[in-house]
Order: structure tokens, then sequence, then C-alpha cells
């Protein structure tokens, strides 16, 4: 990622696409240039299903749900067809806890029961098969989702992401 400008003040990378060289908090929000943040997600590596799922697991409980998101999408967009809408409803969970830790009640609500609702249907679509995809617990996800839906609409302040992050497997 290059900070240079494109001539309107935008950061683009080496192909040109824009990119955000800010550096962010543990939320993923933007902080101001030169500030400390984390270490921000690589974007666009292909990992095996597995290693997506650790290396996930590791940013939730370090309190990273948005960093665990852009793993997710990583999987998402590199994985097979097939398997493409269980990455997507699980990085919409985890966008949805980003959202839920920055108190914003009504979208990280909203983002939780999508993922969950995205996981089911997948889950329902996929027929016979292994019980815990890649050691996902599909099933406790959904349930945590929901009930965590539940509390944020109910409760309205910001949650505590490192207390809140769900266990994706055994």
């Amino acid at each position: 990622m290059t900070n240079a400008g494109d001539g309107e003040g935008r950061d683009r990378d080496a192909a040109g696409r824009a990119r955000s060289a800010r550096p962010r908090d543990g939320l993923g929000r933007p902080l101001p240039y030169g500030a400390q943040g984390v270490p921000r997600q690589p974007e666009g590596v292909v990992r095996a299903p597995r290693e997506t799922v650790a290396e996930a697991q590791a940013l939730l409980d370090a309190g990273r749900p948005f960093h665990a998101h852009e793993v997710f999408e990583d999987a998402w967009k590199s994985g097979p067809e097939g398997e493409r809408a269980l990455w997507r409803g699980l990085a919409q969970l985890a966008v949805g806890l980003t959202h839920a830790a920055r108190g914003n009640a009504v979208g990280g609500a909203r983002l939780l029961r999508r993922g969950a609702d995205a996981v089911e249907e997948w889950e329902r679509g996929r027929g016979r098969g292994e019980d815990r995809p890649y050691g996902v617990d599909l099933a406790g996800v959904v349930r945590w989702a929901r009930e965590l839906a539940g509390r944020v609409t109910a409760g309205g302040e910001p949650v505590d992401a490192v207390a809140e992050a769900p266990r994706l497997g055994p």
C-alpha cells in the first residue's frame, strides 16, 4: 500500500486501486495519519479453510472482529463457489460484532442476524456432510449471533468485543 495520492488526495495501491493508508484501531476505525494503530490484515491472502478459521478465531479472541472479518472476506472471495455463502455469513457476523462493539446497536444487530441467516441457509443447502465444517460449530455460532443481536438491541450500549467473541469451534 502506498501513501501516494492520486491528485485528489486519495491513497492508492500499486495497481491504482483506492486504499486508505490511515492507521486503524482494533475495531477498524480510522485514526489520524501518524497515530499508532494496530497492524492491518493483508488483503487477498489465500488460506486453507482451517487456517482461515484459526486466524479469524485468534483475531476475535484479541478483540479485533473487524480484522477477523477481513480474513473471512478473503476466504469468501477466493474459496470455492459452494462455500462462498458460508464465508460471507461468517464475515457478516464478525462485522456485526464490530458494529456492536462500536456502539452501533441497530447495524450490529442487523448484521448479526443477516450473518446468522446466511450461515443457516448455507448449512441447510449443503445436505448431509460434516457436522462441523472446518471445525466450526455452525449451530453454536448461529445461536451466539441471535442471542447477542437480542441483547444489543435491548441494551443499545457498546459491547466488549473480547468478552463477546464467539467460539467458532470446540
